[in-house]
C-alpha cells in the first residue's frame, strides 16, 4: 500500500471513546479471543475506564475522514524519587492498533512516533513496550531496543 499521510494523529476526544473501544474489540476478534462480556457491555466499560484513567493513560488516535482508524496508548507510571531526581516517571506503549485496511500506510509508525514524542514532552525517563512478534521491527525502527536489564514475571499463571 502506498504511504498516505493525510490522516491526523492526535489525542482522543471524549466522543471518540466508543470508536476506540470498538477498535479494541476488533483487535480481540482478529486474534480469535473469547469476549468476557457483550460488545455493548465492553464498550461502556472501556469508555468509563478510559475516562477514569485519563490522568495516567493517554490515548492517541489516527483519524481519516472523521473516522478513527488507529490508536496507541501511553501509560505513565510515577517512579520512586531518588536524591538526583525528586520527580520521576516512565511510560509504557500499549494497544497500538491500526485497522487492516490502513496497515502498511505508515499510520502505525506515526502513532508510535507520537507516543514517544508525548513521552519526551512529559519528561519520562524511559518508554517500554510489550510487542507482538510482527510489530518488533516497527518498534526497532523507531529506536526501541532489547534491554538485558528489563525483566518481567507473570505473578498469576495464564490459564
Amino acid at each position: 500500500m502506498e504511504s498516505r499521510n493525510d490522516a491526523a494523529i492526535r489525542p482522543v476526544r471524549p466522543g471518540e471513546l466508543e470508536a476506540v473501544a470498538l477498535l479494541r474489540w476488533r483487535w480481540m476478534a482478529e486474534a480469535g479471543g473469547e469476549p468476557a462480556a457483550s460488545r455493548g457491555e465492553f464498550v461502556a466499560h472501556f469508555a468509563a475506564w478510559a475516562e477514569a484513567n485519563a490522568p495516567s493513560h493517554r490515548c492517541l488516535v489516527a483519524v481519516r475522514a472523521e473516522t478513527v482508524v488507529g490508536m496507541a496508548w501511553l501509560a505513565v507510571t510515577d517512579r520512586v524519587p531518588h536524591p538526583g531526581a525528586l520527580v520521576r516517571a516512565s511510560g509504557d506503549v500499549q494497544c497500538v492498533y491500526v485497522v487492516p485496511g490502513e496497515r502498511g500506510s505508515g499510520l502505525g509508525s506515526r502513532l508510535i512516533d507520537a507516543v514517544v514524542a508525548a513521552a519526551r514532552e512529559s519528561g519520562l525517563e524511559r518508554v517500554t513496550v510489550h510487542s507482538s512478534d510482527r510489530a518488533v521491527p516497527a518498534y526497532a525502527r523507531r529506536g526501541f531496543a532489547v534491554s538485558p536489564r528489563l525483566l518481567q514475571a507473570e505473578p498469576v499463571p495464564r490459564t
